[in-house]
């Protein structure tokens, strides 16, 4: 079968794909505390490098100190960078170094509960990363109340579509060198055009409407509002931009891995 025939043949959706998050589970928690610290060390320099370095210069953004704009910028950064190494590095190491993919599927489970199950648990370890930076972010201050509390489930959603996204590299890659291609030429402008550490207001107006395709700037309008005390503009358009990534993604890293692994 050809990659067109897998794509019109519509994922097959299981519970078993919760035996894979429960696997993953058990492996990361013998690695628990250099993970976090891998994990979370990063966006918490970033976030006071340039918080307290940068924010003496630049002053208030939007109304508010830079620190306080830039905490929950760097809190949609570290879900997306915590789902996509996950779903890229850790995922293809399953995939062909250690053939732990195979050994799932000589079980009664299928690709389509493999890939489910891995995109989950790579939004999971999104959702550890960010809670911690809440939590920081919390300590000093810098969120407006208890309603940050409610940017936890759109993070959960905001790791689903990330990890699709690595999920459809990983199906794809011959190698790990090829991730550098999506490093590259993906995240990297999205990161820096979605709103993490500079308004859209700031940039041209033909870069800020490509910015409506990018889900991390949908993440960041959700997040930042409720991060800051502010109004969410349209939040059925973020949520709704969020949802077709996570079921376009899922669709088609399904179809990807069934062509690689079904012979």
């Amino acid at each position: 079968m050809g990659v067109l025939d897998h794509l019109r043949e519509p994922p097959e959706l299981s519970l078993r794909f919760i035996a894979v998050w429960l696997r993953n589970l058990r492996v990361w928690r013998k690695l628990m505390l250099p993970s976090i610290l891998g994990n979370f060390g990063e966006p918490l320099l970033y976030l006071l490098a340039l918080g307290y370095g940068l924010g003496q210069f630049v002053g208030e953004v939007e109304s508010m100190p830079y620190m306080v704009f830039l905490a929950s910028g760097i809190v949609c950064s570290a879900a997306m960078t915590g789902a996509t190494f996950e779903a890229l590095y850790s995922a293809y190491t399953r995939l062909t170094q250690q053939q732990t993919w195979a050994a799932m599927l000589a079980a009664p489970m299928n690709v389509d509960d493999v890939v489910l199950g891995e995109i989950v648990w790579a939004a999971t370890k999104a959702l550890i990363n960010a809670s911690a930076i809440v939590l920081v972010a919390a300590l000093l201050g810098l969120v407006a109340g208890p309603e940050a509390l409610l940017v936890l489930p759109v993070i959960l959603l905001a790791g689903l579509a990330f990890a699709g996204i690595a999920m459809i590299v990983t199906a794809l890659s011959p190698s790990y060198d090829f991730f550098l291609y999506y490093f590259t030429l993906v995240m990297t402008p999205m990161l820096l055009l979605s709103g993490v550490f500079f308004p859209l207001s700031s940039l041209p107006e033909a870069v800020q409407i490509g910015a409506q395709f990018l889900p991390l700037a949908h993440v960041v309008m959700l997040v930042r509002p409720l991060m800051t005390g502010g109004s969410i503009d349209a939040p059925l358009l973020h949520l709704g931009v969020i949802l077709v990534y996570i079921v376009a993604t899922y669709w088609i890293s399904a179809a990807l891995a069934r062509r690689r692994l079904i012979r």
